[in-house]
């Protein structure tokens, strides 16, 4: 199977159908985690505009490990609670930030960070991990990110369950 990762441009609503679509076919007949979670992590790295960090965390029972992902090495654990993935884990709702440096707690892991928008991952009431992704640039993120994010991130949650 070959993809061509080009990034999102034009109608970024329409574009993220398509990222979605992508992402489905990537992982179609796959359910091991970390497979299709390296898989996702590069084609969102290489999709979309702006962003210098997209990957997963696990949540292992007690805290967050980073799983696969693209960018530069990564916070190892996060506690639940702790910085905008923390507090997506224990929240199970979407983070949006627009200023990393303004969110309170906030883990710091590249310094070049400044929005960050991360997804949690449950499945049947379970937490699985999260999703997630930083950009050099202020207010990177908003609600269309926010829902083709989600959807990409249904995904992955949908295919760690075989048909």
């Amino acid at each position: 199977m070959s993809f061509d990762l080009v990034p999102l441009s034009g109608d970024r609503a329409e574009g993220y159908r398509e990222l979605t679509t992508q992402a489905a076919a990537l992982v179609t007949g796959e359910t091991d985690r970390i497979a299709n979670a390296a898989n996702l992590s590069a084609l969102v790295f290489h999709s979309l505009p702006g962003v210098n960090w997209a990957g997963f965390y696990f949540f292992d029972g007690h805290e967050l490990v980073v799983g696969p992902f693209q960018g530069k090495p990564a916070c190892v654990r996060i506690a639940l609670g702790s910085g905008v993935c923390g507090t997506a884990a224990a929240s199970r709702q979407t983070q949006l930030v627009a200023d990393v440096h303004a969110f309170p707690g906030h883990i710091a892991c590249d310094a070049d960070s400044r929005s960050e928008i991360v997804v949690p991952l449950v499945h049947d009431g379970t937490l699985i991990g999260v999703l997630d992704l930083d950009s050099p640039q202020p207010s990177r993120f908003d609600e269309i990110d926010r829902g083709g994010l989600e959807a990409v991130a249904e995904v992955f949650v949908n295919s760690l369950t075989p048909p």
